[in-house]
């Protein structure tokens, strides 16, 4: 059985050797002393519990960056425990109650502190690649659908907010398409899950709220080349809305022109610093985060971010990674 892993947080060196001894059947253990390293070290690790032993730091102000350990779609998944003297975690009730999610008092013998950790602690479930993707499937600022031929599995927030939709269940893709076109985009949705090819680019007028439409334009990337028939929409909006009185059909020669530019992509490979920098967006990292853990300036990373969108052909970063993870670019981390 694959053990869960722990970041312990703490000054005592013998307190995180004793620690260690009673939890280490279950977990890998990795420990720091320093809390601004422990931040980076929480990135990378993305443990199943994060423990803060209180009684070795002196100051309440110390956990001032608390809150970043909270801050990403992934850490939100571990599991934060602070142990220390009561008066202190009576303190820390009140400035970071929504962020802990365990408070174990200083009187609590080793052997039931490690009895808790195991209890509380989340089963090791973590699907690497589901939660990287949809990490980034939630960053994204415009509309984004994940789709099961014509039926909508999930939907990100920009989407939600402008369709005014906040359930997927039972919806499906021509819901949103004028009823003139609702044919044409279910032979096309047919025809590119059969089809070979990983990109297709269209446009038509999408439904936005009861009889009003926008243009838009509307690129499907498969998710692998084994699941022909789950894919990912990407929506791009041009012009206002307006009430139905037009019939806006799919161009298909744009989705031939989309599969032939795709087919005549030469062959590359990504530097060291793309790697490095799409391993971590694919961790949910912000421009800010890829700074502060690369040593190189946000201006760079949005520099390299580009030369990736522009060298895959495609029109966001997480079509890109898309491509990366199907064409096997890019090796990342499984853990």
């Amino acid at each position: 059985m694959e053990k869960r892993q722990i970041l312990i947080v703490s000054r005592n060196q013998d307190f995180i050797d004793k620690l260690i001894e009673k939890v280490s059947v279950n977990f890998e253990v990795t420990s720091e002393k320093s809390i601004h390293v422990a931040y980076n070290i929480a990135l990378n690790l993305l443990p199943d519990t994060i423990f803060f032993d209180k009684t070795s730091y002196t100051k309440i102000s110390d956990f001032r960056n608390l809150k970043n350990f909270k801050a990403t779609h992934f850490l939100t998944k571990s599991f934060l425990i602070v142990y220390g003297r009561s008066t202190d975690l009576t303190i820390m009730k009140k400035k970071y109650n929504s962020l802990i999610d365990e408070y174990l008092p200083e009187r609590l013998s080793l052997e039931h502190i490690a009895s808790l950790i195991l209890k509380k602690s989340p089963p090791k479930n973590f699907n690497y690649w589901h939660d990287c993707f949809m990490g980034l499937f939630n960053l994204m600022a415009q509309p984004i659908v994940l789709l099961q031929q014509n039926n909508i599995i999930a939907m990100n927030d920009a989407f939600k907010k402008t369709f005014k939709i906040e359930k997927s269940e039972g919806l499906k893709l021509t819901d949103l398409v004028n009823i003139e076109n609702k044919a044409k985009v279910k032979t096309s949705l047919r025809n590119f899950a059969r089809g070979k090819h990983l990109k297709a680019v269209t446009t038509t007028s999408l439904l936005i709220n009861k009889d009003k439409l926008r243009n838009a334009r509307i690129s499907f990337s498969k998710l692998s080349r084994n699941i022909s028939d789950q894919f990912i929409m990407l929506i791009d909006f041009s012009g206002d809305e307006y009430f139905i009185d037009e019939k806006i059909g799919s161009h298909a020669d744009q989705i031939e022109k989309c599969f032939k530019d795709n087919s005549e992509l030469t062959d590359f490979s990504f530097t060291k610093r793309e790697k490095e920098i799409m391993a971590l967006l694919c961790k949910g990292y912000k421009t800010k985060e890829i700074s502060e853990a690369l040593f190189i300036s946000p201006k760079t990373i949005e520099k390299h971010r580009s030369n990736i969108i522009k060298r895959t052909n495609s029109e966001t970063i997480l079509e890109s990674v898309i491509y990366a993870i199907n064409h096997k670019l890019v090796d990342f981390p499984m853990s």
